[in-house]
């Protein structure tokens, strides 16, 4: 089966119980793909978690949600090892975190200490308990969420290190007009565990994860990428630009979606697709930045400023 089928299967299989998003649905194939992690920025009741447990459906795996709050600790999402008063000994409970897709709901609502907790499983793969590592399960992503237009009380603004985890930054936003009347129509009880079937298996998604690192990304296209990135550190508006970790993000991503577009090299196009998603999030903006102007706006202005390179190798198959 060729990727276009199967990411036709995981659209199809996603839209019984969300409307519309297709274009979310194809960046968070490309992110499970790249074994990537995403933040939603939207506001409250626009799917989210309703998309994570059928993310989840679909991929054969498991799901677990956790609801970040000021007083949430970080045992509480790694786990701890806890006394047994009948053995007399400590055991290993290992937190939510163990599990294919964790929901990260409102992860600005908790402290940044707590928030760190996540930082090693998001790069890593595994987790610290007193020592002892622990390797999560594979293939494993975080869909994180914040609320953009809630307010500073009460909330903590993710530090530069957690938001480098996260492959891409999407903004759900509302559904168009007759996307919701699609979604009045829908039946109310609509339940994610009986309506969505598995489409991949382990075998698979590793299969599509190993095949992906075979796309093509000429030099120039890397020099292409190298441009915009360093423009990030160099703007005016611009405090910090973008990691070396966000260098290999955006090629990884790119690669993603040239993928999902049935070619196996990476065009200019590609990457002014897919930059926005990958790199706005990373830029930390100086003051006259933050008031003058915003992330989304300064990344825009660097691409379009930034020369496209015109000729670039592609595969002779594509000739």
């Amino acid at each position: 089966m060729n990727i276009e089928n199967h990411l036709e299967n995981f659209k199809s299989e996603i839209g019984k119980v969300i409307v519309g998003q297709d274009e979310v649905l194809d960046l968070i194939f490309i992110s499970i793909l790249q074994k990537g992690h995403i933040l939603f920025e939207s506001v409250p009741g626009t799917g989210k978690t309703t998309l994570s447990k059928a993310l989840a459906k679909t991929i054969g795996g498991s799901f677990r949600r956790i609801q970040f709050t000021p007083d949430l600790l970080p045992t509480d999402i790694t786990g701890l090892n806890m006394y047994n008063p009948k053995t007399h000994d400590f055991e290993l409970q290992v937190g939510p975190i163990d599990t294919n897709v964790l929901l990260a709901d409102e992860i600005n609502r908790a402290t940044p200490r707590t928030q760190s907790a996540l930082l090693e499983v998001m790069e890593e793969r595994q987790i610290t308990i007193d020592g002892k590592r622990i390797e999560i399960a594979d293939p494993f992503i975080v869909l994180a969420t914040q609320n953009p237009i809630e307010s500073a009380q009460g909330t903590f603004s993710l530090p530069e290190a957690q938001m480098d985890r996260f492959l891409m930054r999407i903004d759900l936003g509302y559904p168009s007009r007759k996307e919701e009347l699609n979604m009045m129509s829908l039946r109310n009880d609509s339940n994610v565990s009986e309506a969505v079937q598995t489409v991949f298996s382990e075998e698979m998604i590793t299969e599509l994860q190993d095949r992906i690192t075979n796309i093509t990304v000429d030099p120039s296209i890397m020099e292409y990428m190298l441009d915009i990135i360093h423009q990030t550190r160099q703007h005016k508006y611009v405090g910090t630009g973008v990691s070396p970790r966000g260098t290999l993000a955006l090629m990884h991503a790119v690669q993603g979606v040239a993928m999902i577009r049935g070619r196996d090299y990476v065009t200019p196009d590609d990457i002014k697709y897919i930059a926005p998603y990958v790199l706005s999030h990373r830029l930390v903006l100086n003051l006259e930045g933050l008031t003058l102007s915003n992330q989304d706006t300064v990344l825009k202005a660097i691409i379009d400023d930034v020369e496209v390179p015109v000729e670039y190798g592609v595969s002779p198959d594509a000739l």
